[in-house]
């Protein structure tokens, strides 16, 4: 774990007369970054939910690989799915807005003009599922446990120099740095943790240790209880009835299941045929085509199985996934190396003979939203932002947008193919007779690491592709655990992974690919990314005045990374194509930015007992 750039203080102000920390500004009842809230103090409920959703019935999903534990903080082990239904954070966001969330466990929140802190308000009524309040105490605990035993925390939370209660039921947080908007949104996303719980003995006697893992059923505060499970098969959640956040505006229309059951498989091809045999009730297709040719099944044909593609998740989300070079390995050092990689992935023949033409190439790492740098070259603020930090990024940046390379047919990957060897032999490879050799005659080759057997097809494709010219380049799928864990310990030559984004980026990006998460085991720096022009610009983008500021300095932060070549980028589509057993019903209009399931949907009896209910 990387040694903090500050010490932490946690400290209760408790002695009559001690002053206050955070108390500028007005309370608020929400946060958001970008523009005014949507819903104001006292709404009663979000536009898009249904208050008089039935509750009822059991909603199953499916998860891949296994856990092997209930503790949600560790970096090391595989927690449970469904975890997010007991634990709670102070602040929640609405589905119909973006960078906006709106009181849960804090009832109030406040800031002072210069983001240099900010306070939270606890709600009076918040309590465990023991009973016990949730207590500022609670608050800070928890913050001090995930900056201990979390890389990714301690680094998205690392300009917090102090914490402190500053009175009844409020906890303030104070900053290391002015002028980030995007500091108290993001500490409203703080899980907390009940520590009495946590410091408490199990029932065997024994104390409990949140350095470890348990598989002891946890207690928190959320709407739901973890009740059973069968180790790294299944686990099951039920409604509690005396949840305390029940008649919370952000909760009106939502938890209408009595129980949540996850179904675990080791692979997808398994999973899907269980989907077929209704063991659980919702899919996420993740190939073209199974989703062209695999739907003819019986439950489709009669309309028990229904299948839908929703925009929904893609209106608020870039996207950048692919195959990852990890330049902690020399051979991956130079850009030219990583260029010619990936003029050897030809993903216009893929979409042709295997995806059935439904894929786009990806060609930002903000795919799909007002972030990704536009065609031609920078132009107005992106090009100011670009021109102060010119001595720092290739020469090509300012130069001309980013293309991937275009095959679809022989001639074009072969003319591809002799662009890699050209970018190959500038980087001071040569072909010893069938053999892509470096200067002291070693074969140029590598991994690539898999999540399972599910990209295997497009992985060969790509390492074929590179066998041709001399290249030594194997493919290697492992179960779920054993990627987590070399994902983590940054254990593999070329990875397929990649990263999610929100249309307000901010201090995640800093371990995505800032120099200060380099060596941050468990970090989503997965390239090994660190170089000083994209720490400068992060940082205008974790400090931008506005959104305007915003949105250039992350266009110019689109424009280096891609300049890089750190990623040989795969595909996507513009919608999540889904199927579902069809004993759900659902808002008539859906928010904006998500589905909403199962959050918002409910058992509908009518449906189940023509589908056959679980």
């Amino acid at each position: 774990m990387k040694t903090l750039s500050m010490t932490l203080a946690f400290a209760i102000v408790v002695a009559a007369g001690t002053p206050a920390l955070g108390q500028d500004g007005e309370w608020r009842h929400a946060l958001a970054l970008d523009a005014e809230p949507k819903y104001p103090a006292g709404f009663e409920m979000f536009d898009y939910v249904n208050p008089d959703a039935p509750k009822g019935g059991t909603v199953r999903m499916s998860a891949l690989g296994g856990f092997d534990t209930f503790n949600p903080v560790l970096p090391l082990g595989e927690a449970a799915g469904g975890l997010g239904l007991v634990y709670e954070t102070l602040m929640t966001p609405s589905g119909d807005e973006t960078s906006v969330s709106y009181g849960l466990l804090a009832e109030a929140v406040r800031y002072p003009d210069d983001f240099s802190s900010v306070t939270f308000r606890l709600n009076p009524d918040a309590h465990w599922q023991d009973g016990e309040p949730v207590t500022a105490e609670d608050v800070l605990w928890s913050f001090e446990t995930v900056m201990e035993l979390s890389p990714i925390y301690s680094e998205y939370y690392a300009p917090v120099e102090d914490a402190q209660i500053t009175g009844e039921g409020e906890v303030t947080f104070t900053f290391s740095e002015t002028g980030n908007r995007e500091l108290p949104y993001i500490m409203g996303q703080l899980m907390v943790l009940p520590q009495h719980w946590w410091e408490g003995e199990n029932a065997d006697g024994q104390p409990r240790d949140i350095g470890a893992s348990t598989l002891e059923l946890p207690m928190g505060s959320g709407p739901y209880e973890l009740t059973s499970f069968d180790a790294g098969r299944t686990v099951t959640y039920t409604r509690d009835p005396d949840y305390w956040g029940i008649n919370e505006p952000v909760n009106i229309g939502t938890h209408n299941f009595d129980e949540y059951r996850f179904e675990y498989f080791r692979d997808l091809t398994v999973a899907f045929e269980a989907f077929k045999a209704d063991e659980f009730d919702w899919w996420i297709e993740n190939m073209a085509r199974r989703w062209a040719t695999a739907y003819n099944f019986p439950a489709v044909e009669d309309g028990r199985v229904v299948r839908e593609e929703f925009e929904e998740p893609y209106r608020a989300a870039g996207l950048m996934v692919g195959f990852i070079m990890n330049l902690r390995d020399p051979k991956f050092e130079n850009p030219l190396v990583r260029q010619a990689i990936n003029y050897a992935f030809d993903f216009e023949e893929l979409n042709r003979t295997m995806f059935y033409e439904q894929y786009q190439r990806i060609d930002s790492f903000f795919y799909g939203t007002e972030l990704a740098a536009p065609d031609g070259p920078p132009q107005g603020l992106e090009l100011e932002i670009l021109e102060e930090v010119r001595d720092l990024v290739p020469t090509s940046v300012l130069e001309g947008e980013y293309t991937n390379p275009v095959g679809g047919s022989e001639d074009a990957l072969r003319a591809n193919l002799q662009e890699a060897l050209r970018l190959f032999g500038e980087a001071g490879y040569t072909l010893n007779g069938t053999q892509l050799v470096d200067a002291n005659g070693q074969q140029f080759g590598f991994e690539i690491m898999l999540n399972g057997p599910t990209i295997e097809p497009i992985a060969l494709h790509l390492a074929q592709n590179l066998n041709r010219i001399g290249a030594n380049v194997t493919v290697r799928s492992v179960d779920s655990v054993q990627f987590v864990n070399r994902l983590r310990s940054f254990d593999y030559d070329v990875v397929y992974q990649g990263w999610t984004q929100s249309l307000s980026p901010g201090n995640e990006q800093r371990y995505f690919w800032g120099s200060s998460s380099v060596d941050e085991e468990g970090s989503s720096n997965y390239a090994g990314i660190s170089d000083p022009g994209i720490d400068a610009l992060i940082e205008r983008i974790v400090m931008a005045p506005d959104r305007d500021y915003l949105v250039a300095a992350t266009r110019a932060l689109d424009r280096v990374l891609l300049a890089h070549h750190f990623v040989v980028p795969s595909y996507t589509r513009g919608a999540y194509p889904t199927a579902r057993w069809n004993r759900f019903s659902r808002p008539e209009t859906l928010p904006e930015f998500e589905i909403g399931f199962p959050s918002i949907w409910w058992w509908d009896e009518e449906k189940a007992a023509a589908t056959g209910g679980n």
